[in-house]
Protein backbone atom coordinates (compact mmCIF):
# COMPACT_ATOMS: atom_id res chain seq x y z
CA UNK A 1 0.00 0.00 0.00
CA UNK A 2 1.33 3.21 -1.08
CA UNK A 3 0.68 6.92 0.61
CA UNK A 4 0.67 9.67 -2.24
CA UNK A 5 2.17 12.57 0.27
CA UNK A 6 0.76 16.19 -1.62
CA UNK A 7 3.58 18.19 -2.74
CA UNK A 8 3.57 21.66 -0.12
CA UNK A 9 4.46 23.97 -3.45
CA UNK A 10 1.60 23.02 -5.40
CA UNK A 11 -1.00 22.57 -2.55
CA UNK A 12 0.37 26.57 -1.50
CA UNK A 13 -0.40 27.55 -5.86
CA UNK A 14 -3.39 25.81 -5.84
CA UNK A 15 -4.42 27.88 -2.65
CA UNK A 16 -3.45 30.96 -4.28
CA UNK A 17 -5.77 30.50 -7.08
CA UNK A 18 -8.65 31.94 -5.53
CA UNK A 19 -6.88 35.14 -4.56
CA UNK A 20 -5.19 35.89 -7.93
CA UNK A 21 -9.18 35.31 -9.50
CA UNK A 22 -10.48 37.16 -7.06
CA UNK A 23 -7.45 40.06 -7.92
CA UNK A 24 -8.10 39.72 -11.90
CA UNK A 25 -11.96 40.13 -11.28
CA UNK A 26 -11.23 43.40 -9.32
CA UNK A 27 -8.91 44.81 -11.96
CA UNK A 28 -11.77 43.92 -14.54
CA UNK A 29 -14.40 45.58 -12.45
CA UNK A 30 -12.40 49.02 -12.05
CA UNK A 31 -11.23 48.61 -15.59
CA UNK A 32 -14.60 48.41 -16.46
CA UNK A 33 -15.83 51.54 -14.04
CA UNK A 34 -13.23 53.60 -15.36
CA UNK A 35 -15.00 53.27 -18.78
CA UNK A 36 -18.04 53.59 -17.49
CA UNK A 37 -17.06 56.83 -16.07
CA UNK A 38 -15.03 58.43 -19.32
CA UNK A 39 -18.28 57.78 -21.49
CA UNK A 40 -20.75 58.66 -19.03
CA UNK A 41 -22.69 61.68 -20.37
CA UNK A 42 -21.91 60.72 -24.13
CA UNK A 43 -25.51 59.03 -25.16
CA UNK A 44 -26.73 62.16 -25.96
CA UNK A 45 -24.07 63.62 -28.49
CA UNK A 46 -25.69 62.46 -31.30
CA UNK A 47 -28.43 64.50 -30.49
CA UNK A 48 -28.26 66.52 -33.63
CA UNK A 49 -26.63 63.71 -36.34
CA UNK A 50 -23.11 64.03 -37.67
CA UNK A 51 -22.06 67.35 -38.88
CA UNK A 52 -25.46 68.72 -38.20
CA UNK A 53 -26.51 72.11 -36.66
CA UNK A 54 -28.71 72.61 -33.51
CA UNK A 55 -32.00 73.17 -35.69
CA UNK A 56 -31.00 77.44 -35.28
CA UNK A 57 -32.66 79.18 -37.69
CA UNK A 58 -29.71 81.99 -37.93
CA UNK A 59 -28.23 82.37 -41.25
CA UNK A 60 -24.57 81.11 -41.55
CA UNK A 61 -23.60 84.69 -41.40
CA UNK A 62 -24.98 85.33 -38.06
CA UNK A 63 -23.85 82.11 -36.66
CA UNK A 64 -20.38 82.87 -37.88
CA UNK A 65 -20.78 86.68 -36.11
CA UNK A 66 -22.09 85.49 -32.74
CA UNK A 67 -19.66 82.49 -33.20
CA UNK A 68 -16.78 85.35 -33.22
CA UNK A 69 -18.18 87.07 -30.04
CA UNK A 70 -18.33 83.86 -28.33
CA UNK A 71 -14.53 82.62 -29.18
CA UNK A 72 -13.78 86.61 -27.35
CA UNK A 73 -16.09 85.51 -24.63
CA UNK A 74 -14.21 82.23 -24.06
CA UNK A 75 -10.62 84.26 -24.79
CA UNK A 76 -9.72 81.00 -27.24
CA UNK A 77 -7.03 83.02 -28.97
CA UNK A 78 -5.31 83.87 -26.06
CA UNK A 79 -4.27 80.54 -24.92
CA UNK A 80 -4.31 79.08 -28.72
CA UNK A 81 -2.09 81.46 -30.07
CA UNK A 82 1.58 81.32 -29.52
CA UNK A 83 4.29 84.21 -29.13
CA UNK A 84 4.50 85.81 -32.85
CA UNK A 85 2.33 82.84 -34.51
CA UNK A 86 -1.10 82.88 -36.25
CA UNK A 87 -3.89 83.64 -34.40
CA UNK A 88 -6.14 80.12 -33.31
CA UNK A 89 -2.99 78.36 -34.72
CA UNK A 90 -2.03 77.18 -31.29
CA UNK A 91 0.77 75.98 -30.47
CA UNK A 92 1.57 78.04 -27.06
CA UNK A 93 3.08 76.17 -24.17
CA UNK A 94 0.89 75.92 -20.85
CA UNK A 95 3.08 75.47 -18.00
CA UNK A 96 1.48 73.17 -15.31
CA UNK A 97 2.99 71.33 -11.74
CA UNK A 98 2.67 67.95 -14.26
CA UNK A 99 5.27 69.48 -17.35
CA UNK A 100 4.23 71.83 -20.24
CA UNK A 101 1.07 71.18 -22.64
CA UNK A 102 0.82 72.97 -26.36
CA UNK A 103 -2.48 74.22 -27.38
CA UNK A 104 -3.81 73.02 -30.64
CA UNK A 105 -4.48 74.86 -33.72
CA UNK A 106 -8.40 76.01 -34.56
CA UNK A 107 -8.22 77.34 -37.53
CA UNK A 108 -9.89 74.96 -40.54
CA UNK A 109 -6.49 73.35 -41.96
CA UNK A 110 -7.01 69.96 -42.40
CA UNK A 111 -4.21 68.64 -41.71
CA UNK A 112 -3.21 70.17 -38.14
CA UNK A 113 -6.03 72.04 -37.39
CA UNK A 114 -10.63 71.08 -37.37
CA UNK A 115 -10.46 71.37 -40.92
CA UNK A 116 -12.04 67.43 -40.70
CA UNK A 117 -13.96 67.87 -37.78
CA UNK A 118 -17.75 68.43 -37.80
CA UNK A 119 -19.57 70.33 -35.56
CA UNK A 120 -20.56 67.07 -33.67
CA UNK A 121 -16.57 66.43 -32.98
CA UNK A 122 -16.41 70.00 -31.50
CA UNK A 123 -19.64 69.44 -29.52
CA UNK A 124 -17.88 66.18 -28.00
CA UNK A 125 -14.61 68.26 -27.37
CA UNK A 126 -16.46 70.59 -25.35
CA UNK A 127 -18.90 69.03 -23.36
CA UNK A 128 -16.80 65.43 -22.92
CA UNK A 129 -13.53 66.65 -22.79
CA UNK A 130 -12.55 64.09 -25.82
CA UNK A 131 -11.01 64.79 -29.51
CA UNK A 132 -12.48 63.75 -32.90
CA UNK A 133 -10.41 60.47 -32.67
CA UNK A 134 -11.94 60.04 -29.25
CA UNK A 135 -8.91 60.19 -27.10
CA UNK A 136 -9.13 62.16 -23.90
CA UNK A 137 -8.33 65.58 -23.23
CA UNK A 138 -6.06 67.34 -20.75
CA UNK A 139 -8.17 69.65 -18.63
CA UNK A 140 -5.42 72.27 -18.99
CA UNK A 141 -8.60 72.81 -21.89
CA UNK A 142 -10.82 73.80 -19.39
CA UNK A 143 -14.10 71.11 -20.65
CA UNK A 144 -14.88 71.17 -17.03
CA UNK A 145 -16.34 74.57 -17.20
CA UNK A 146 -17.12 74.26 -20.92
CA UNK A 147 -19.60 71.39 -20.32
CA UNK A 148 -22.19 73.80 -19.72
CA UNK A 149 -22.03 75.46 -22.90
CA UNK A 150 -25.20 74.72 -24.36
CA UNK A 151 -25.53 73.02 -27.70
CA UNK A 152 -26.39 76.32 -29.91
CA UNK A 153 -23.27 78.26 -28.69
CA UNK A 154 -21.34 75.55 -29.23
CA UNK A 155 -22.60 75.26 -32.92
CA UNK A 156 -21.91 78.91 -33.04
CA UNK A 157 -18.53 78.94 -32.28
CA UNK A 158 -17.65 76.18 -34.59
CA UNK A 159 -19.02 78.10 -37.43
CA UNK A 160 -16.64 80.91 -36.94
CA UNK A 161 -13.78 79.23 -36.36
CA UNK A 162 -14.36 77.12 -39.23
CA UNK A 163 -14.12 80.30 -41.11
CA UNK A 164 -10.68 81.24 -40.03
CA UNK A 165 -8.43 80.87 -42.63
CA UNK A 166 -6.41 77.35 -42.72
CA UNK A 167 -2.89 77.85 -41.32
CA UNK A 168 -0.74 74.40 -41.45
CA UNK A 169 0.79 74.55 -37.85
CA UNK A 170 1.22 71.30 -36.43
CA UNK A 171 1.27 71.46 -32.23
CA UNK A 172 4.53 70.09 -30.90
CA UNK A 173 3.83 67.34 -28.06
CA UNK A 174 3.33 67.84 -24.82
CA UNK A 175 6.25 67.41 -22.55
CA UNK A 176 4.68 66.01 -19.69
CA UNK A 177 6.32 63.89 -16.81
CA UNK A 178 5.25 60.73 -15.77
CA UNK A 179 2.55 59.46 -15.76
CA UNK A 180 0.79 61.83 -16.67
CA UNK A 181 0.96 61.48 -20.23
CA UNK A 182 -0.64 57.90 -20.10
CA UNK A 183 -3.84 58.05 -21.28
CA UNK A 184 -4.90 55.63 -18.60
CA UNK A 185 -3.82 58.43 -15.81
CA UNK A 186 -6.07 60.55 -17.55
CA UNK A 187 -8.96 58.37 -17.43
CA UNK A 188 -8.58 58.21 -13.57
CA UNK A 189 -8.39 61.62 -13.30
CA UNK A 190 -11.36 61.86 -15.25
CA UNK A 191 -13.26 59.35 -13.47
CA UNK A 192 -12.79 61.33 -9.85
CA UNK A 193 -13.13 65.00 -10.73
CA UNK A 194 -15.00 65.20 -13.97
CA UNK A 195 -19.01 64.66 -15.41
CA UNK A 196 -20.53 66.21 -18.45
CA UNK A 197 -23.25 68.75 -17.14
CA UNK A 198 -26.03 70.18 -19.28
CA UNK A 199 -26.59 73.76 -18.47
CA UNK A 200 -29.95 74.64 -17.18
CA UNK A 201 -31.19 78.32 -15.46
CA UNK A 202 -32.39 78.29 -12.17
CA UNK A 203 -35.83 79.11 -12.19
CA UNK A 204 -37.07 82.44 -9.73
CA UNK A 205 -33.88 83.53 -10.85
CA UNK A 206 -34.13 86.71 -13.34
CA UNK A 207 -32.73 86.28 -16.56
CA UNK A 208 -29.84 88.66 -15.84
CA UNK A 209 -28.25 86.51 -13.12
CA UNK A 210 -28.54 83.38 -14.93
CA UNK A 211 -26.75 84.91 -17.89
CA UNK A 212 -23.96 85.92 -15.34
CA UNK A 213 -24.12 82.42 -13.51
CA UNK A 214 -23.67 80.96 -17.70
CA UNK A 215 -21.12 83.17 -18.50
CA UNK A 216 -18.83 82.59 -14.87
CA UNK A 217 -19.34 78.62 -14.86
CA UNK A 218 -18.98 78.13 -18.61
CA UNK A 219 -17.49 80.34 -21.31
CA UNK A 220 -15.97 82.59 -19.34
CA UNK A 221 -14.45 79.82 -16.89
CA UNK A 222 -13.59 81.84 -14.44
CA UNK A 223 -12.44 79.08 -12.10
CA UNK A 224 -10.10 78.12 -14.46
CA UNK A 225 -7.83 80.93 -12.40
CA UNK A 226 -10.17 81.94 -9.70
CA UNK A 227 -10.65 79.00 -7.93
CA UNK A 228 -8.27 76.54 -5.40
CA UNK A 229 -6.81 73.24 -6.95
CA UNK A 230 -6.09 70.16 -5.00
CA UNK A 231 -2.95 68.13 -5.73
CA UNK A 232 -4.24 66.57 -8.76
CA UNK A 233 -5.02 70.03 -10.34
CA UNK A 234 -8.52 69.81 -10.48
CA UNK A 235 -10.85 72.47 -8.73
CA UNK A 236 -14.59 73.12 -8.06
CA UNK A 237 -16.59 76.08 -9.19
CA UNK A 238 -16.01 77.95 -6.29
CA UNK A 239 -14.22 80.78 -7.29
CA UNK A 240 -12.28 81.43 -3.86
CA UNK A 241 -8.82 82.18 -5.34
CA UNK A 242 -6.04 80.52 -6.42
CA UNK A 243 -2.42 80.55 -7.70
CA UNK A 244 -2.35 80.43 -11.16
CA UNK A 245 -1.07 77.67 -13.03
CA UNK A 246 2.38 77.89 -13.97
CA UNK A 247 3.00 80.92 -12.82
CA UNK A 248 3.69 83.10 -9.26
CA UNK A 249 0.30 85.21 -9.70
CA UNK A 250 -2.87 84.66 -7.20
CA UNK A 251 -6.44 85.16 -9.00
CA UNK A 252 -7.94 86.81 -6.40
CA UNK A 253 -11.79 85.59 -4.88
CA UNK A 254 -14.26 86.07 -7.31
CA UNK A 255 -16.57 86.38 -3.87
CA UNK A 256 -14.72 87.80 -1.08
CA UNK A 257 -15.32 91.92 -1.25
CA UNK A 258 -11.88 92.09 0.36
CA UNK A 259 -10.12 90.70 -2.45
CA UNK A 260 -11.84 91.23 -6.48
CA UNK A 261 -15.05 90.44 -5.41
CA UNK A 262 -18.14 92.44 -6.39
CA UNK A 263 -19.07 94.91 -3.80
CA UNK A 264 -22.62 95.88 -3.45
CA UNK A 265 -23.35 99.67 -4.99
CA UNK A 266 -19.92 98.88 -6.85
CA UNK A 267 -20.78 97.28 -9.61
CA UNK A 268 -19.82 99.67 -11.74
CA UNK A 269 -16.55 100.46 -10.79
CA UNK A 270 -16.25 96.36 -10.93
CA UNK A 271 -17.26 96.79 -15.15
CA UNK A 272 -15.40 99.30 -15.70
CA UNK A 273 -11.84 97.17 -14.71
CA UNK A 274 -12.81 94.72 -16.96
CA UNK A 275 -13.94 97.31 -20.15
CA UNK A 276 -10.79 99.47 -20.01
CA UNK A 277 -8.61 97.96 -17.32
CA UNK A 278 -8.17 100.13 -15.02
CA UNK A 279 -10.77 101.09 -12.23
CA UNK A 280 -10.86 103.41 -9.30
CA UNK A 281 -8.69 100.81 -6.79
CA UNK A 282 -6.51 99.09 -9.05
CA UNK A 283 -5.65 98.04 -12.78
CA UNK A 284 -5.65 94.44 -14.44
CA UNK A 285 -1.78 93.37 -14.40
CA UNK A 286 -0.29 89.94 -14.75
CA UNK A 287 -2.18 87.28 -16.74
CA UNK A 288 -5.49 89.14 -15.90
CA UNK A 289 -4.15 92.13 -17.81
CA UNK A 290 -3.77 89.40 -21.42
CA UNK A 291 -7.08 88.65 -20.31
CA UNK A 292 -8.96 92.16 -20.61
CA UNK A 293 -7.18 92.42 -24.16
CA UNK A 294 -8.47 89.31 -25.16
CA UNK A 295 -11.61 89.38 -24.02
CA UNK A 296 -13.30 91.38 -20.89
CA UNK A 297 -12.96 94.80 -23.03
CA UNK A 298 -15.18 92.97 -25.70
CA UNK A 299 -17.67 91.69 -23.98
CA UNK A 300 -21.30 93.32 -24.58
CA UNK A 301 -21.75 95.76 -21.58
CA UNK A 302 -25.43 93.81 -20.52
CA UNK A 303 -23.08 90.54 -20.00
CA UNK A 304 -20.71 92.40 -18.07
CA UNK A 305 -23.18 93.37 -15.66
CA UNK A 306 -24.38 90.44 -15.57
CA UNK A 307 -21.53 88.83 -14.47
CA UNK A 308 -21.14 91.58 -11.87
CA UNK A 309 -24.95 90.46 -10.53
CA UNK A 310 -24.25 87.06 -10.62
CA UNK A 311 -21.12 87.47 -8.57
CA UNK A 312 -22.10 90.27 -6.39
CA UNK A 313 -24.62 88.24 -5.19
CA UNK A 314 -22.70 84.64 -4.78
CA UNK A 315 -20.57 86.82 -2.79
CA UNK A 316 -22.95 87.86 -0.15
CA UNK A 317 -24.05 84.46 0.44
CA UNK A 318 -20.36 83.06 0.86
CA UNK A 319 -17.86 84.10 4.43
CA UNK A 320 -15.39 86.51 4.13
CA UNK A 321 -12.34 85.66 5.04
CA UNK A 322 -11.41 89.30 5.82
CA UNK A 323 -8.16 90.87 5.03
CA UNK A 324 -5.70 88.58 7.17
CA UNK A 325 -7.27 85.18 7.05
CA UNK A 326 -6.03 84.38 10.53
CA UNK A 327 -7.31 86.75 13.06
CA UNK A 328 -5.94 89.02 14.68
CA UNK A 329 -3.03 91.22 13.08
CA UNK A 330 0.12 92.15 14.78
CA UNK A 331 1.10 95.65 14.59
CA UNK A 332 3.91 96.33 12.13
CA UNK A 333 7.53 96.57 14.00
CA UNK A 334 8.30 100.99 14.11
CA UNK A 335 11.30 100.57 12.53
CA UNK A 336 9.60 98.36 9.35
CA UNK A 337 7.17 101.33 9.30
CA UNK A 338 9.61 103.83 9.53
CA UNK A 339 12.14 102.29 6.35
CA UNK A 340 9.06 101.36 4.60
CA UNK A 341 7.60 105.30 4.83
CA UNK A 342 11.05 106.31 3.66
CA UNK A 343 11.02 104.25 0.82
CA UNK A 344 7.71 105.20 -0.03
CA UNK A 345 8.12 108.69 -0.08
CA UNK A 346 11.32 107.96 -2.31
CA UNK A 347 10.15 105.68 -4.52
CA UNK A 348 6.32 106.23 -4.37
CA UNK A 349 4.77 108.99 -3.51
CA UNK A 350 4.45 110.79 -6.71
CA UNK A 351 2.98 108.85 -8.17
CA UNK A 352 0.78 107.58 -5.71
CA UNK A 353 0.61 110.07 -3.47
CA UNK A 354 1.81 111.50 0.36
CA UNK A 355 -1.99 109.74 1.61
CA UNK A 356 -1.50 107.26 -0.69
CA UNK A 357 -4.51 108.49 -2.72
CA UNK A 358 -3.19 108.18 -6.28
CA UNK A 359 -4.11 110.19 -9.49
CA UNK A 360 -6.97 109.70 -10.61
CA UNK A 361 -6.96 108.62 -14.36
CA UNK A 362 -3.49 107.60 -13.94
CA UNK A 363 -2.41 105.85 -11.13
CA UNK A 364 -4.83 103.88 -8.47
CA UNK A 365 -4.71 105.26 -4.78
CA UNK A 366 -3.27 102.33 -2.49
CA UNK A 367 -5.56 103.86 0.69
CA UNK A 368 -8.19 101.50 0.87
CA UNK A 369 -7.05 99.23 -1.84
CA UNK A 370 -8.33 95.54 -1.50
CA UNK A 371 -5.32 94.63 -3.77
CA UNK A 372 -2.72 95.82 -1.29
CA UNK A 373 -4.41 94.52 1.55
CA UNK A 374 -5.49 90.83 0.56
CA UNK A 375 -3.83 87.99 3.01
CA UNK A 376 -2.05 87.14 0.21
CA UNK A 377 0.13 89.57 -0.92
CA UNK A 378 1.85 87.84 -4.00
CA UNK A 379 0.88 89.86 -6.45
CA UNK A 380 1.91 93.03 -4.68
CA UNK A 381 5.55 91.63 -4.21
CA UNK A 382 5.64 91.08 -7.89
CA UNK A 383 4.59 94.31 -8.55
CA UNK A 384 6.94 96.03 -6.40
CA UNK A 385 9.71 93.78 -8.11
CA UNK A 386 8.84 93.38 -11.90
CA UNK A 387 6.81 96.07 -12.15
CA UNK A 388 2.55 96.49 -13.56
CA UNK A 389 1.79 97.14 -17.38
CA UNK A 390 -2.14 97.50 -17.47
CA UNK A 391 -3.63 96.21 -21.00
CA UNK A 392 -4.21 98.66 -24.05
CA UNK A 393 -7.75 98.97 -24.82
CA UNK A 394 -9.99 100.70 -26.73
CA UNK A 395 -11.05 103.22 -24.04
CA UNK A 396 -7.87 103.37 -22.96
CA UNK A 397 -5.24 103.15 -25.23
CA UNK A 398 -2.16 104.33 -23.86
CA UNK A 399 -2.00 103.07 -19.50
CA UNK A 400 0.03 104.03 -16.91
CA UNK A 401 2.46 101.47 -16.21
CA UNK A 402 4.93 101.00 -12.84
CA UNK A 403 8.66 100.83 -13.41
CA UNK A 404 9.65 97.33 -11.61
CA UNK A 405 11.92 98.32 -8.16
CA UNK A 406 13.59 94.85 -7.86
CA UNK A 407 17.01 95.88 -9.27
CA UNK A 408 17.37 98.99 -6.98
CA UNK A 409 15.37 97.99 -3.69
CA UNK A 410 16.80 94.85 -1.52
CA UNK A 411 14.79 92.40 0.00
CA UNK A 412 14.54 94.63 3.33
CA UNK A 413 13.36 97.73 1.55
CA UNK A 414 10.44 95.80 -0.69
CA UNK A 415 9.19 94.01 3.00
CA UNK A 416 9.60 97.23 4.78
CA UNK A 417 7.34 99.42 1.83
CA UNK A 418 5.46 96.55 1.01
CA UNK A 419 4.46 96.36 5.28
CA UNK A 420 4.01 100.34 5.25
CA UNK A 421 1.51 100.94 2.20
CA UNK A 422 -0.59 97.50 3.97
CA UNK A 423 -1.07 99.32 7.39
CA UNK A 424 -0.42 103.11 6.45
CA UNK A 425 -3.55 105.52 6.01
CA UNK A 426 -6.30 103.36 7.65
CA UNK A 427 -5.00 100.12 5.64
CA UNK A 428 -4.48 97.00 7.70
CA UNK A 429 -2.73 93.99 7.05
CA UNK A 430 -0.39 91.36 8.19
CA UNK A 431 3.32 92.46 8.10
CA UNK A 432 5.67 90.99 5.27
CA UNK A 433 8.94 89.30 6.03
CA UNK A 434 12.20 89.17 3.65
CA UNK A 435 12.15 85.21 3.33
CA UNK A 436 8.43 86.27 1.07
CA UNK A 437 10.23 88.47 -0.67
CA UNK A 438 13.32 86.21 -1.48
CA UNK A 439 10.59 83.47 -2.47
CA UNK A 440 8.81 85.98 -4.88
CA UNK A 441 12.08 87.10 -6.17
CA UNK A 442 12.76 82.91 -6.93
CA UNK A 443 9.33 82.23 -8.13
CA UNK A 444 9.09 79.73 -5.53
CA UNK A 445 5.57 80.61 -3.93
CA UNK A 446 5.15 80.73 -0.46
Amino acid sequence: MSVQVENPASASVRGRWPLLALVVLALVLVGLLLVWLNLRGEQGVHAYGHGGWSGSTETRAALVERGAYLARVGNCAGCHTAAGGAEYAGGRGLPTAFGTLYTSNLTSDKETGLGLWSAQDFWRALHNGRSREGRLLYPAFPYDSYTRVTRADSDALFAYLQSLPAVRAQTPPHALDFPYGWQGSLAVWRALFFSPKDWQDQPGKAPAWNRGAYLAQGLGHCAACHAPRNGLGASGQAMSGGFVAGQSWYAPSLLDPGEAGVRAGQESAWVQLLQTGSGPSGSALGPMAEVVARSTQHWQPQDLQALASYLQEQGAAAPSAGTDGHGAIKAVQPGQMALGRAVYERQCAVCHGAQGQGTPGAFPALAGNASVTMAEPRNLLLVLLDGGYPPSTRQQPQPHGMPPFGHVLSDAQVAAVASYVRNAWGNKAAEIGTMEVYRAREGRGF
